[in-house]
């Protein structure tokens, strides 16, 4: 009896490493960290160089993006212990808020945080690192930017402009239109006077809109005083300060000029390159973690924001053939971006790709949304 036993389990252990031989042999692991290898091997030591570095930005303080750009300062102090120093000046401390591009690109400072699009003159490829309508959402950017090429064309453009780069706050979707005109239809849009910026402004002029990219300080009294009809700014967090549910009485939802607010880092380019090989990874790290946080930090604290706009304002939507019609509009748009300017092209081209080989995962996991227990038995199964 013994001797069946050992038998039986040497023959069953057999048959498993057989099996298991001939599936390894059909599919070869599935993905692979390709930092790993780099980090069994590290062939420098802790610096002991103490850097002094500022950092501009076209953010007031009191704006959460202001915030974000502190934030990754302060997580470069702690993994440093102090030995990378970055000191933050909101817009107007050191240079004016435009100028901070062109401020850290010439070496007057060492770190810059923004928005891409602020950029659209200098390259109208920059816009589709920052959002593009109906385009990226905060997941899709992150994959893409580090997975899926994305990041190298950032720090490709930048380049040029003696910059490096790397994202450095991923915020997700913002609001649509605060306005006291009730647009749902494609046809309420025609003759509306709209504060956007990017290729949304374009865009929506296109559709016989008035648009201006006015700045974020200006956009309150054009409201009230009705220079403008509509405006967007940013998420419910960020907005809600600004107190736009003050003077209007809806919100068109939703914000598909910007499905995710991607924000950039970038540095000068020598001023990186003189780093120490240590502290350029806490940097990289570090811009990672302020990536991770920011959406996390930004949308929790939409989800109380949207409430309180709630008490006042009325949140309208915009119709389902209205958002397919702007969506015509959009890709038509971008299209003759893409035919015009070379860059654009190279980077919505890796975009819509992207879109495109996940579309099959995004279907099939279609239909697990978190709602509340209430809202989704009584039939609500999709975001």
């Amino acid at each position: 009896m013994k001797k069946n036993l050992i038998f039986i389990t040497v023959c069953l252990l057999s048959f498993l490493l057989i099996t298991a031989s001939s599936f390894a042999a059909k599919r070869e692991k599935f993905g692979e960290d390709l930092r790993h290898n780099e980090a069994k091997r590290v062939s420098f030591k802790t610096s002991d160089e103490k850097v002094r570095w500022k950092m501009v930005m076209p953010w007031s303080k009191g704006l959460l993006f202001y915030d974000i750009a502190v934030h990754f300062a302060d997580s470069v102090r702690l993994a440093s212990a102090g030995r990378l120093d970055i000191k933050p000046f909101s817009a107007g401390e050191l240079v004016p808020a435009m100028q901070s591009f062109d401020a850290v690109s010439k070496g007057s400072a060492q770190v810059g945080h923004d928005w891409p699009g602020y950029w659209k003159g200098k390259n109208e490829a920059f816009v589709a690192f920052a959002s593009v309508p109906f385009g990226l959402d905060a997941e899709g950017y992150n994959i893409w930017l580090y997975e899926r090429g994305g990041l190298e064309m950032m720090q490709e453009l930048y380049g040029k402009f003696n910059l490096f780069a790397l994202p450095g706050g991923q915020c997700g979707q913002e609001m649509g239109l605060f306005s006291n005109k009730k647009a749902t239809k494609m046809e309420d849009f025609k003759g509306m006077r709209v504060r956007t910026p990017g290729w949304y402004m374009d865009i929506m002029n296109n559709l016989g809109a008035s648009v201006s990219p006015l700045p974020g300080g200006e956009v309150y009294l054009a409201l009230e005083r009705g220079v403008i009809d509509a405006a967007e700014f940013s998420s419910p967090a960020i907005n809600y300060p600004m107190g736009f549910d003050e003077i209007t009485k809806y919100a068109i939802q939703p914000g598909v000029h910007q499905p995710g607010i991607q924000c950039a880092l970038f540095f000068n380019q020598d001023a990186y390159n003189r780093l120490p090989e240590d502290l350029k990874w806490i940097v990289d790290i570090c811009a990672k973690e302020t990536q991770l946080w920011s959406y996390n930090w930004v949308n929790s604290l939409n989800a109380k924001a949207i409430r309180m706009f709630k008490e006042k304002i009325e949140i309208v939507k915009m119709d389902k053939e209205t958002l397919i019609e702007f969506r015509k509009t959009t890709k038509s748009y971008i299209d003759e971006l893409k035919s015009k300017y070379p860059d654009v092209k190279k980077v919505m081209d890796s975009q819509e790709a992207f879109t495109s080989d996940y579309e099959d995962w995004r279907d099939a996991r279609t239909g697990a949304a978190p709602w509340p227990y209430e809202r989704y038995i009584g039939g609500q199964i999709t975001e």
